[in-house]
């Protein structure tokens, strides 16, 4: 259905996970994609299944202004200048805010707001620069939406996702660049990458319309579609790709007898 070839995406934290799910979408459809990763042990094998001659990796800290800006810089020598940005490199960690510190509050704003921003500015530099009318996804999560406990930093981070990337698909409008958000349910991934307790998932599980968690290729999927000219009258949008869970409870019993 979509054809990316001689497409360039740069997708950050995709060695693993949700990330690799998309960089795997975009790499079978025919695209050259740019994976960066803080990770050089998982990034090399993420690498390992992709064709070297359409793919390139690099060791990447969202959080580090001049490393994002390299990342770019070093991606689009090979490429040529980017087409697609997906911005989906995050943590995911569990802590009530009485037992918080400030260390670890700032940890995952900075690398799941601050390094969406990062990594959409290089994105939105880059195209506005070679006039290109290209498409941004950033990757939030339907906990912008639903607060849980022991996650308000999470779910803060993932609000904030939202109201920046509306905010940048009205500066980038004028532009022809569109600008969208996809929000994933729950996504059965790699321990080392979502390390959530089997209590947390099997509840989680349950309360799934459509019956199963999640899948990588299934958030790759709405990526390829926000990424195509089927899109291109999409900007500013929230897309949730959860199995139905933000709609409502499925599992419960019969409210009457």
């Amino acid at each position: 259905m979509f054809d990316y070839s001689g497409k360039h995406v740069i997708i950050t934290g995709a060695a693993a996970g949700i990330g690799f799910g998309i960089a795997k979408c975009f790499h079978d459809a025919g695209a050259n994609v740019s994976i960066g990763d803080f990770r050089p042990d998982a990034l090399d094998n993420a690498l390992a299944t992709f064709d070297p001659e359409r793919s390139f990796g690099y060791t990447v800290d969202v959080r580090d202004e001049e490393m994002v800006g390299t990342f770019f810089y070093d991606a689009e020598q090979g490429f040529g200048p980017v087409d697609i940005v997906v911005a989906n490199a995050g943590v995911i960690p569990s802590a009530p805010v009485v037992d918080m510190t400030v260390d670890e509050w700032d940890r995952v704003l900075d690398t799941n707001a601050k390094g969406t921003f990062l990594t959409c500015r290089a994105g939105a530099r880059s195209m506005l620069a070679n006039n290109t009318s290209g498409k941004i996804i950033t990757v939030s999560s339907i906990a912008a939406d639903a607060a849980r406990t022991d996650a308000s930093h999470y779910c803060a981070s993932k609000a904030a996702i939202v109201q920046f990337t509306k905010s940048l698909a009205l500066e980038m409008s004028k532009h022809g660049i569109n600008v969208n958000i996809i929000k994933p349910g729950y996504v059965e991934v790699e321990s080392e990458v979502s390390p959530l307790s089997e209590e947390y998932k099997e509840v989680t599980r349950q309360g799934i319309p459509l019956g199963r968690p999640g899948r990588p290729e299934d958030i790759g999927n709405m990526a390829l579609f926000l990424a195509s000219d089927y899109a291109d009258h999409i900007t500013g949008e929230s897309f949730v790709v959860a199995g139905g869970a933000s709609a409502g409870r499925a599992n419960l019993p019969p409210a009457q007898p």
